[in-house]
C-alpha cells in the first residue's frame, strides 16, 4: 500500500506570518530627554541636541520614535529626527517600541504581491515562534478575501475554515 501526502496533493498555499516579522533590531528614540522641565521643547536647544547626537548608532536598526512624558510634541520635532536619522536607520516609525511590530507587519502585508495567489486556497499558518500581532491576521484577510478560493487558519493538517468564495452558477 502506498502512502499519499493528500496535504501536498491539496493545493493549499501556506503563508507564514511570522516571516513578515521585523528582522532589524528595533531601538527608542524617546523625546522625554529633550523636554525642558518634562513639558515643553525649546526648538533651538532641540536642534542643537539632534545635532550633538550620534546618529550612527541607528545604522540598520528601526528607530521607534516617541515621547513617554505627557506632553505636547510639536510635529516639526518628528520631522526634524527623521532628517537626522533617515541616513541610517533602516526605518523610522513614530511609535512606542511595543508598537512597531504592528506598524511593520502592516506596512509589509501592505507591499505584499497578492496576484500570485489569486483563485488559491490559501492556510495562513497560526504557530510561530515571534509574536504575530493580531492585527496582521485581519490585514491579510482583508486583502486576501476578494481573491482567493478560501481561506484557512492553522497547519494544513489541521485548519479552522475562515472563508470560502461562493460559487458562481452559470
Amino acid at each position: 500500500m502506498e502512502l499519499v501526502n493528500r496535504v501536498a496533493q491539496s493545493g493549499l498555499i501556506t503563508l507564514d506570518l511570522e516571516t513578515f516579522y521585523p528582522s532589524e533590531p528595533i531601538v527608542s528614540f524617546d523625546l522625554k530627554q529633550y523636554l525642558f522641565m518634562e513639558m515643553i521643547l525649546k526648538e533651538k536647544d532641540f536642534r542643537e541636541a539632534l545635532d550633538a547626537h550620534d546618529w550612527a548608532q541607528y545604522t540598520g536598526q528601526i528607530l521607534a520614535v516617541y515621547c513617554s512624558a505627557d506632553a505636547i510634541i510639536p510635529m516639526w520635532a518628528y520631522m526634524l529626527v527623521a532628517t537626522h536619522a533617515a541616513p541610517f536607520a533602516a526605518d523610522i516609525v513614530q511609535a512606542a517600541p511595543e508598537q512597531v511590530p504592528v506598524i511593520i507587519f502592516s506596512k509589509k502585508l501592505a507591499a505584499l504581491d497578492i496576484d500570485q495567489y489569486e483563485g488559491k486556497r490559501m492556510v495562513i499558518k497560526g504557530c510561530s515562534d515571534k509574536p504575530v500581532p493580531p492585527s496582521a491576521y485581519l490585514d491579510i484577510t482583508k486583502r486576501l478575501r476578494p481573491i482567493v478560493k478560501s481561506i484557512m487558519f492553522g497547519e494544513p493538517c489541521s485548519t479552522v475554515p475562515v472563508f470560502k468564495s461562493a460559487k458562481v452558477a452559470l
